[in-house]
């Protein structure tokens, strides 16, 4: 009785500290699936999907579901409308986390919340990734003017409209310059398709 009193100590302890916990990790700090199991009946911890946990009273931030992403797929990189949307930079609310995996990285079933996956070669994967923490959890999200280029990348997935205020929206907010978004999207291949865009939204500026 008393490892089990040890083991939720231990496992309290490590909510607090991590906000949203893997059952792997609880299992690689010495905490046993069954201490957690009977923790969740007790209430002491709440399940929020398969293999992830929260303490009841953790206080949600508005980009709860990112946080949640970041720790089903961890290698993950929230990217395309999800980013948008943590940059302030469109009024669309994804129904589903957009996260960018590598071309050969484990794709994750599904479960909470939904995810829609996009493989990016290593290159563009690694590329003006910045790391936000969200309920104390880490959660890598590529930068405005690497965002804006890749959704227009994938704009057959997003919607050109998309894209574009996007486009109009980091500018109009200062949140990225002209030249850094053509250098983003010569990178990706994209440089003829956002030129003319980018040559139009700055003409009188």
């Amino acid at each position: 009785m008393a490892n089990t009193v040890t083991q939720r100590d231990q496992a309290l302890n490590l909510l607090r500290v991590k906000g949203i916990v893997r059952l792997s990790e609880f299992k690689d700090a010495g905490i046993t699936a069954a201490t957690v199991g009977r923790m969740v009946r007790a209430g002491d911890v709440n399940r929020l999907a398969r293999g992830l946990y929260q303490l009841p009273d953790a206080m949600l931030d508005a980009n709860h579901s990112l946080a949640e992403a970041a720790k089903r797929v961890p290698k993950g990189v929230v990217c395309l409308v999800s980013a948008l949307a943590y940059h302030d930079l469109t009024d669309q609310l994804p129904r589903a986390v957009w996260m960018a995996i590598g071309t050969k990285d484990w794709m994750p079933r599904e479960g909470r919340p939904v995810m829609r996956i996009v493989r990016f070669t290593d290159s563009l994967l690694t590329d003006d990734v910045q790391t936000a923490h969200i309920e104390s959890v880490p959660v890598k999200v590529f930068g405005v003017a690497k965002t804006i280029a890749d959704c227009f990348r994938h704009r057959s997935k997003v919607g050109q409209s998309v894209a574009l205020e996007g486009l109009q929206e980091a500018l109009r907010q200062r949140k990225a310059i002209p030249a850094e978004i053509a250098r983003h999207a010569k990178r990706g291949g994209v440089a003829t398709v956002v030129r003319p865009y980018l040559e139009a939204l700055t003409a009188n500026a």
